[in-house]
């Protein structure tokens, strides 16, 4: 580890705020009033698209940010439509060939007939967000898609990704209650999609949280399972754009629990990813671990702890974002000042020769929710909070307060170069 990453940080963007209110879960007809959710992107003009969810509106809400921090284009656009209906977790994916073209993609908490309600819905805009075509539902099934299923009473919402390559091709990939992980893709740059394809069954030990990246026609798809208190983080890997996938590769074989995997290609080729790691099972004390590969995913490097060492009075960290921007690799995380309660604040590491040593790791400041409540989401952590982009670094965060109120906010920096080049 080397000396704290030179990181300059500016003031926060307060995006949305709400109530802090979330009655007793009666599906569709809750009374939630709060807002939650955040994703984040970065474009190539270096504005910060954030999306996120209002839980009164129940809608998925999408809005552009300029570097100083003033909203573009007016008004959030609305993407989901659907103010009967919970919209959960969005995700945002820019095309690397096409500028103007943004995804977002949500979990729709429709109750189509199973025991779980959820469909993977995908909305895109051609004009660089400012607005969306009617959303799109990818799943069309009763098997609760989106949940990543811990054990039979416990689950995370948000099991699911999306990514853009650099052919116009998009793919999202998720997992189902029972266990099955799915994918669709588009050869149309979103206007349609194919019939999804199953890449993995196994309902003793479902799959759960999934993570996307690409690079050409190589897809990389990685996920982990519930079910297993020595759960290993797969891998399984197209070369043909999606139409087939190799048989899943442990990325590191544990003895311990391995969650929530992140994936990204550096323009290099290399592969990385971040993942959490248990000793004690889902449900114990944490650490963030990284590792690489430089053959397309056949083999990683002996995996590293970038969590360590952490700052006093935190115990856990869990449930990283991961976010490559050339040479520079970004790992964030949430931080656990109680290990068995939600996270307070985000901390975050960085390297700055391509994940060789990382930086030590530093509280994001003002992470830490103003009104004293846990960060985001509360349908399930599963969520990708970071981006970063021509030495431009974006995080978002919520957190919510029972009884007290709730906020959505995006913090900007830059790498200490960068900002001295401006």
């Amino acid at each position: 580890m080397h000396a704290p990453a030179p990181i300059a940080w500016d003031a926060p963007i307060v995006i949305a705020t709400g109530a802090g209110e979330r009655g007793p879960w009666r599906q569709n007809d809750s009374h939630y009033d709060h807002v939650d959710d955040p994703a984040v992107v970065i474009d190539a003009d270096g504005a910060a698209i954030v999306a996120w969810v209002d839980q009164r509106a129940r809608g998925v809400l999408v809005a552009r940010f300029a570097r100083d921090g003033t909203s573009q284009r007016g008004e959030p656009v609305d993407v989901s439509r659907t103010p009967d209906v919970f919209s959960w977790l969005p995700r945002i994916a820019l095309s690397p060939a096409h500028d103007e073209d943004v995804y977002v993609a949500w979990q729709e908490i429709v109750f189509s007939g199973g025991t779980h309600g959820g469909e993977l819905y995908v909305a895109r805009s051609v004009d660089g967000g400012a607005s969306f075509e009617p959303a799109r539902n990818l799943s069309r099934s009763i098997a609760g898609d989106g949940k990543g299923r811990i054990d039979a009473d416990r689950w995370h919402n948000g099991s699911f990704d999306i990514v853009a390559g650099d052919s116009g091709m998009v793919f999202v990939a998720w997992t189902e209650y029972e266990g099955r992980l799915w994918l669709a893709r588009s050869a149309d740059r979103g206007a349609s999609f194919d019939r999804p394809r199953l890449v993995a069954s196994d309902e003793e030990h479902p799959a759960r949280a999934p993570s996307l990246a690409s690079d050409g026609d190589t897809v990389y798809l990685a996920w982990t399972t519930g079910e297993e208190p020595r759960a290993d983080i797969q891998l399984a890997v197209s070369r043909d754009g999606g139409a087939t996938f190799s048989a899943p590769a442990r990325v590191a074989e544990t003895e311990t629990y391995s969650d929530a995997p992140k994936l990204a290609v550096a323009s290099d080729g290399t592969l990385h990813v971040v993942y959490a790691e248990s000793a004690g099972g889902p449900f114990d004390r944490f650490e963030i671990h990284h590792a690489r590969s430089h053959d397309g995913g056949a083999t990683f490097t002996r995996p590293v702890v970038v969590s360590r060492p952490r700052r006093h009075g935190i115990e856990s960290a869990h449930f990283p974002s991961l976010a490559v921007d050339g040479a520079v690799v970004h790992v964030a995380w949430e931080t656990y000042p109680v290990h068995a309660e939600p996270p307070r604040g985000l901390a975050i590491a960085t390297s700055l020769d391509g994940g060789e040593t990382f930086s030590a790791p530093t509280e994001v400041p003002h992470s830490v929710g103003p009104y004293g409540g846990g960060n985001g989401s509360f349908q399930g952590r599963l969520m990708r909070k970071l981006a970063a982009r021509d030495g431009e670094v974006a995080i978002v965060n919520s957190s919510l307060a029972l009884g007290r109120g709730s906020q959505v906010w995006l913090i900007r920096g830059e790498l200490a170069p960068a900002r001295a080049a401006r």
